[in-house]
């Protein structure tokens, strides 16, 4: 294994467990068995490091992604909202072909961005990967075109929050459905729990 795919290994580890801002360099370099000095050469700096762990992810998510909610778009027949939640589950799930456990990797370092106050890395994804935004947004309103811009704000914020705190969990969640309800759930069957979920509050009619 390359040098540069050590440190991104180690990292995309430590950051999804312990957070960005709870994460060193030097944790970093020790788990990837690397000197400081590899880090520097690759990266330049932690803010180069966070997002060149997230592009690993968003490059093989949001090609798949993107084509999912456009062919919503496209189609003459208005989607449900859990139609437009929906069309998450096949790219995300294919993240843990591409890593193991990358399904949950990902959704954890993506709600790092939000609990540790990462705001460039917001602005970074926002502006790297923007079809996949458009296309989102655009199949929500066509699923309900009366919400406002600001609705859709708010709405959107406690969706990403519900599911930061519920797949921050899911190991939790996974042994409760087994010890509890006799259920063997995996990632997929977490996601899949969630999704009308999200999708009824998003869809709940408009305060005034």
């Amino acid at each position: 294994m390359s040098t540069k795919n050590k440190i991104l290994d180690a990292a995309e580890v430590l950051f999804a467990d312990k957070g960005f801002n709870g994460t060193s360099l030097r944790e970093i370099t020790s788990l990837g068995e690397v000197n400081l000095a590899a880090v520097n050469y690759h990266f330049g700096s932690k803010k180069e490091l966070i997002k060149a762990v997230m592009s690993r992810y968003m490059n093989e998510l949001s090609p798949r992604l993107e084509s999912a909610l456009a062919a919503l778009c496209q189609d003459d027949v208005q989607p449900t909202l859990n139609d437009v939640f929906s069309a998450f589950i096949g790219p995300l799930l294919h993240l843990n072909e591409f890593k193991e456990n990358g399904t949950s990797t990902f959704l954890q370092l993506l709600g790092r961005g939000y609990t540790d106050s990462q705001g460039f890395l917001r602005w970074f994804l926002t502006t790297q990967y923007p079809d996949v935004f458009a296309h989102f947004t655009q199949a929500v309103h066509k699923a309900y075109p009366e919400l406002s811009a600001e609705e859709m704000f708010w709405r959107l914020h406690f969706t990403m929050g519900t599911i930061v705190f519920t797949m921050s969990s899911s190991d939790a969640l996974i042994d409760i459905a087994h010890s509890d309800f006799e259920r063997e759930v995996d990632i997929a069957g977490v996601i899949k729990q969630v999704i009308p979920y999200v999708a009824a509050g998003v869809a709940a009619p408009i305060a005034f």
